[in-house]
This record gives C-alpha cells, structure tokens and sequence, in this order.
C-alpha cells in the first residue's frame, strides 16, 4: 500500500530535509514517528529535498507499508509523536505508481524578504532581511528575462547533483506590502539553491547596483561567478507542490503567509 502525505514544518529546527547519521533533519524526525504508527521501518520519498534553515508549507512525501491504518492515524496519531515544528496535514491512499517527486508537474517557492533598515528580531528565522531601499518595478522588470525554459548554470549551486541545468521558470511574481517583499516562484522543478541565488541577483538589481538588462546577461553567461551571493536560507518556504487531478490528492491553494513583520 502506498500512502501519500501533505506536511509543514519550521525548517529552522532541523538541519534539513535528508536524513543524516546523527539525526536532527525532518526525514529522520517523520520516519521514526511513521514507523511508530506503522509497527515497522518506514521510508519517506519527498517532492523536493529542503536545506537547512528551508521552511515548508506544502511539502508532500510517500511511503510504502504493509499494514492497514485509518487515515486519523496516518495524521493525528503521527503528529502526536511529532515535534511541534512538524506536522502532517493530511494523508490518502495512492496508487503504487504516484511518486512524489516524479509525479509533480510543478513546485512554488516563495520567498519572504523583510526590507528596512534594521534588522528584524521576531521574524529573523522566518524572513530574510536587506536593509537598504529597494526598487521593485526594477526587480519585476529584471524577472521578465528570467522567466520561460532556460539554462539556469549561472544559479545553481557548486553541489547541485542535477543532471541538467535546463528548467522552466512558469513564473515570477515579486509583491510588496509595506516592509515585506514576497518572491513567489513557480518552475517545473528548481536546482540546488536557484530560487536563494534569484533572489539576490535580483536583490542586487532592486538596490540599483545593475540595471534590470543585467540578469539576463547573467543568465546567458551561464557562470555562477558572475550572480550575486546566495541569499540567507531563512526567507525561503516551498509552498506547494503540483499534481495531475487524477491522482486525487487534496486540492492545493497557496495560503495567506502569516510572518511576524510589518505589512
């Protein structure tokens, strides 16, 4: 039987999503309370694999048990053994050939930026933060080149084990209210660290240190070197992961962020 999953959790309280020898990520932490429930080992396959520091509103995982359990227990009885920054929002029987990350059409990032002179305290896990003035329409006229299917090397992480470079950017949406900036990503899948780079070479483009045309040359150039710096981890959240209707899994909508800074 293959179960299906919908979690969050406060990436701030692990050490990421992949399981490590000593512990502390989110697989090990929902594998042993899985398994709890299951009477046997359980193993997780997740849609897309958080850093540390890397928060998730919307990540889904499956797994594979031999027994039969009450949807309650997939849910309310993990998340009893569950620290209480994770938790599983809901569960569904799935076909044995869903795979949550091969399965998915898409994924949505968005990213939290706290834009003012000082630096927050409430939020400093939760956002990240740049304190000088920043120009949106220039960022949103910069997000237009970046947008569509292109060959994303000059983003992507010196570890990335991707295979290919090449992904399709859907779209770029930046809005601003008050001192919050949100980045809402939304591509078929995302190389290591894409949407944390993006945001600072947009950032750059924002403070007005490159005009908007300098993130396509960025992004034609095909050189990490020539981006600007990854940009803190905190401010990042997957929001959602996208399926095909017919797998029958709980209609996702992107919902309000509540972070604690001004709006």
């Amino acid at each position: 039987m293959r179960i299906a999953l919908g979690i969050e959790y406060d990436g701030s309280r692990f050490l990421g999503w992949q399981t490590q020898p000593g512990g502390g990520t989110v697989q090990d932490a929902l594998e042993a309370a899985l398994s709890a429930i299951a009477g046997e080992t359980i193993a997780v396959t997740c849609a897309g694999r958080t850093d540390r520091g890397v928060h998730a509103r919307g990540q889904v995982v499956h797994f594979d048990t031999g027994v039969d359990r009450p949807v309650s227990a997939w849910v309310r009885g993990v998340n009893a053994l569950l620290p209480e920054s994770l938790a599983v929002l809901w569960s569904r029987s799935v076909p044995g050939d869903f795979h949550a990350r091969y399965s998915a059409r898409a994924r949505v990032y968005r990213y939290v930026l706290l834009n003012r002179a000082v630096r927050p305290a409430l939020a400093a896990r939760h956002a990240g933060w740049f304190h000088a003035p920043l120009d949106v329409e220039a960022m949103r006229e910069a997000a237009v080149a970046l947008c569509g299917e292109h060959d994303f090397s000059a983003f992507r992480s010196s570890e990335c084990q991707a295979k290919s470079p090449v992904r399709t950017l859907h779209s770029l949406l930046i809005e601003r209210r008050g001192e919050r900036i949100d980045f809402v990503f939304t591509a078929n899948a995302f190389l290591h660290h894409m949407v944390r780079n993006l945001v600072g070479t947009l950032v750059y483009v924002g403070k007005g240190k490159h005009p908007p045309r300098w993130a396509n040359e960025v992004l034609e150039a095909r050189d990490r070197t020539r981006a600007a710096p990854t940009f803190a981890a905190d401010g990042l959240y997957l929001e959602q992961v996208e399926y095909e209707a017919r797998w029958e899994l709980p209609a996702s909508e992107i919902r309000p962020l509540v972070v604690p800074v001004e709006s």
